[in-house]
């Protein structure tokens, strides 16, 4: 039984046909690279996952049971979780306010009671620990790396203990060392059973961390392959159209 099934899920914008009839599924632990070039229909698939937008056809099951999103908070509370390519980190807090924001534990009674930021430090310290990362809890996030902010990001995806983190263009615009962390933070992900949706344009990236490869051409899939039964040739033909479907 997988993780995340999705059976024929079209999203029409009026006349604008955005996905048409997209089926596949994921297993716990499975890495999935979504690959397709602008327009193809990545973002708005990615959106209908986290419950941004509800599917004009089809469905959408987890592990087996239908489900029904409206709003991004519905798919939040089944798992799924989204590291956008912005992050939506606050620069001028520390990595451990970062992931807690929004969440912070309390102490003290009503009316006065202040953050608990001796747990906060501890428990963030135990994520990045447990994602083998450099990010210190104390540190500001705006003094740090972009291999370290994606830690932080995918921290707060762990403290709220997710079965499927969607990363959008994580690896986009950072130095190849910081692309070796971040991959390697999606291993960790990997190893604790968490599934990924790694949306990405950078092929290396995809063929290094993920074990299947999707790939979307104006709206539809047409491929859905092993990753070690594929190539960056195929899925460059794949993404162009030199290639119908694989």
């Amino acid at each position: 039984m997988g993780l995340l099934e999705l059976r024929g899920i079209s999203k029409h914008f009026g006349a604008i046909h955005a996905l048409n009839d997209v089926t596949f599924s994921l297993e716990p632990g499975q890495v999935v690279g979504l690959m397709g070039d602008n327009g193809a229909g990545k973002s708005t698939l990615v959106k209908v996952i986290a419950g941004n937008f509800p599917p004009s056809h089809g469905e959408i099951l987890i592990n087996g049971e239908k489900v029904h999103f409206t709003k991004p908070v519905d798919a939040r509370a089944q798992g799924i979780e989204v590291v956008y390519q912005d992050l939506a980190l606050c620069n001028n807090l520390t990595a451990a306010a970062n992931v807690f924001l929004g969440r912070e534990p309390r102490i003290g009674f009503w009316p006065i009671r202040i953050l608990d930021h001796a747990t906060m430090y501890r428990r963030a310290g135990e994520l990045f620990k447990e994602l083998k990362s450099e990010t210190r809890p104390r540190d500001l996030v705006r003094q740090m790396s972009g291999g370290q902010r994606q830690a932080v990001a995918i921290a707060r995806t762990r403290l709220s203990e997710a079965r499927l983190v969607i990363m959008d263009e994580p690896t986009a615009a950072i130095s190849v060392r910081q692309v070796a962390e971040v991959l390697s933070l999606i291993r960790r992900l990997s190893e604790h059973g968490i599934a990924v949706i790694l949306v990405s344009h950078r092929m290396p990236d995809v063929f290094d961390v993920a074990h299947r490869v999707v790939v979307m051409r104006r709206g539809r899939k047409v491929a859905d392959k092993k990753i070690e039964a594929s190539s960056a040739e195929e899925v460059t033909g794949l993404i162009t159209g030199a290639i119908a479907a694989a």
